[in-house]
């Protein structure tokens, strides 16, 4: 049986493991060159090398970019140096085999679709991964939707609270957008909703971390939360809802068999997914989601590499 490799190539680390039939390896993890695009290249070059076996039919890279899948091309990249770069020949001809090429948060959906033995349990999903914004990936009949230029799956960037209530709708800003789902949900907005909290509530957990010159964020708001601080819990439910109006707007669109939260707000756990899901549901058509479940991500850090590796085995299986 032939083995296939998984890259998730992130901003500050590039993690390989390899797959074979339904056995996944362990990850190997460096942190990313990103000193320049030759020597990302290298490293990536370098790191399939240690781990690869004498079969080794393809290798499938997950990117934090937007990427033209048919050519392998890394359109828009922010956090490595890949603009332009063409990483399936690049990477092809070096390693001789075939390369495969999509948004991390593409194939960690794709990832998500699989349980734990990975087999596909999902044929149409959708991931929404919160962190310091707010991604997505979306998977129909069991293979990743991409759209005409490779980008779709940008839920970050849906309109869920734009003020319509002037006489013309508001100029575009930059990205995000006010009233964009990122705008409001992502991990920058819980900071925003956090820090307003301890100014309010002085005699709250969050008031009191901030009186002592401590962090005041998101990750301390989950954690008071969970201790019984009643203006932290306000707060997460408050970000919740809006990640609630996100999950709707996907069950209205897509009708999914399921909705994945990932990133870092999964660590918010059962409380920002029961509000979530309360908030998601009243706001569905009726008669959409019965057949659709919400459910927080399974496959944790994981899922890039994971969804890159079965990214590969899917393209060499249909040839």
């Amino acid at each position: 049986m032939s083995s296939v490799i998984g890259v998730d190539l992130g901003g500050t680390k590039v993690a390989v493991a390899p797959l074979v039939g339904r056995h996944f390896g362990e990850s190997v993890l460096l942190p990313t060159d990103r000193s320049g695009s030759a020597a990302l290249m290298d490293q990536l070059v370098a790191m399939v090398n240690k781990i690869r076996s004498d079969d080794l039919a393809a290798v499938g890279i997950g990117v934090p970019s937007i990427v033209e899948f048919d050519t392998g091309t890394v359109v828009s990249s922010v956090n490595i140096p890949l603009k332009d770069v063409s990483l399936r020949s690049v990477l092809g001809e070096r390693l001789g085999v075939p390369v495969f090429v999509d948004n991390d948060a593409t194939v960690a959906a794709l990832a998500e679709a699989h349980d734990a033995e990975l087999q596909l349990v999902a044929h149409n999903l959708v991931m929404i991964t919160i962190g310091t914004g707010v991604g997505g990936g979306i998977v129909l009949g069991g293979r990743i939707y991409r759209g005409s230029t490779g980008g779709a799956g940008e839920l970050g960037h849906t309109l869920v609270g734009l003020d319509l209530s002037g006489s013309s709708v508001p100029a575009p800003t930059g990205f995000p957008q006010p009233g964009s789902l990122e705008y409001v949900a992502a991990g920058h907005a819980l900071d925003r909703l956090v820090v307003h909290a301890a100014h309010s509530h002085p005699d709250s957990e969050l008031g009191r971390l901030k009186a002592e010159g401590k962090p005041v964020a998101g990750a301390e708001a989950v954690q008071a939360a969970e201790d019984g601080d009643a203006a932290a819990q306000r707060i997460i439910e408050i970000w919740a809802e809006r990640v609630g109006i996100g999950i709707a707007n996907a069950i209205n669109t897509f009708d999914p068999e399921e909705v994945v939260i990932g990133g870092g707000a999964a660590r918010a756990g059962e409380r920002l997914l029961e509000t979530a899901k309360r908030v998601a549901l009243g706001y569905v058509v009726p008669g959409l989601g019965r057949r659709t479940s919400i459910r927080l991500a399974w496959h944790g850090v994981r899922a890039g590499v994971l969804g890159a590796a079965l990214l590969a085995a899917q393209e060499v299986e249909s040839g």
